[in-house]
């Protein structure tokens, strides 16, 4: 497969992975602060950075009509509660949990999207969907008894799979939206709105967001031009090259790469069982994928072949 790609879509791979690994540990080198400063700091910085490319879309985004905008509102508010829920769970659960628990959106779109949507459940992935609660129940019983983070790691792992569940509803929306916007007229405005919730989040609750270690900040805006700006624009360039399926096993390397760094970096080492829960939760997370993209893959020839019938 990689013989076949462009050097430059193996780099924009590359790129996307590595940024995302390092997201938690950028997370856990600005935990002076707390998790809602470094959210707006991220969110702020990227909608800023997205902001000049407004003048190539401006007449696309004039255009859109109520409808439109409330999916970006309601896209970009779940976003933005993404943000904060997956770095708030790094200050009370492990690098490792954390990353693991928050790749299971697939789980939670194929789940909303019978729910929502009625799409079809097929068992065998209702049966991976089984697997990956028993092996996230798994985690959270290990790592409520470790010693580094106790009986916090439960609230940790809740807003890890929090942050999955507020994600898999933005991609939900998105992939309605997308249908009739282009990449970048959606991405502006949804920073925006993602960025304006963090703010309000933090301005709520009276949390500060200057006045730290400029460590903070520069993390804050690692965030937004690695994982948030670089990462998600690479792998957009990637789709246009690979199959959607290797997009999401890839984004599994993410908690994998994340562990291995956190283990270097703050000799954070999961236990043999909770290191147990991760393997199964991201086998059956992989399943999951790869069962739904093949089954799309199916159906669309179907139809093509319905079609020219």
């Amino acid at each position: 497969m990689a013989d076949s790609m462009p050097p430059r879509v193996i780099l924009a791979l590359t790129v996307g992975v590595l940024s995302f690994a390092f997201a938690p540990i950028l997370v856990r080198w600005a935990n002076e602060a707390p998790g809602l400063t470094i959210a707006v700091w991220r969110t702020s910085t990227a909608a800023l950075v997205m902001l000049p490319g407004l003048a190539y879309v401006h007449d696309e985004v004039r255009s859109f009509g109520w409808r439109d905008w409330g999916l970006i509102l309601a896209s970009g508010t779940a976003l933005g509660a993404h943000f904060i829920a997956w770095i708030e769970a790094l200050y009370y659960t492990s690098v490792a949990s954390a990353s693991v628990l928050a790749t299971t959106s697939p789980v939670f779109v194929a789940v909303l999207g019978y729910l929502v949507l009625r799409e079809r459940l097929a068992w065998p992935v209702v049966g991976g969907i089984v697997v990956a609660v028993g092996g996230a129940a798994l985690m959270g019983l290990t790592d409520a008894g470790a010693v580094a983070f106790g009986a916090e790691a439960w609230w940790g792992n809740l807003l890890a799979l929090s942050a999955a569940l507020l994600v898999s509803i933005y991609l939900l929306i998105g992939r309605a939206i997308r249908q009739h916007v282009s990449w970048l007229a959606y991405l502006i405005p949804l920073y925006s709105v993602a960025a304006l919730v963090t703010l309000l989040a933090a301005v709520g609750q009276g949390v500060p967001l200057v006045g730290y270690n400029p460590v903070v900040y520069a993390c804050g805006i690692a965030l937004a031009l690695g994982p948030q700006v670089l990462g998600h624009s690479a792998f957009n360039v990637a789709l246009q090259h690979v199959p959607a399926a290797l997009i999401g096993m890839l984004a599994l390397l993410e908690p994998v790469g994340a562990s291995i760094l956190a283990y270097v970096l703050f000799g954070e080492a999961p236990g043999e069982w909770s290191a147990l829960g991760m393997v199964v939760v991201l086998a059956a997370v992989a399943f999951v994928v790869v069962y739904r993209s093949r089954s799309t893959a199916a159906h669309q020839k179907e139809a093509t072949d319905t079609r020219r019938a």
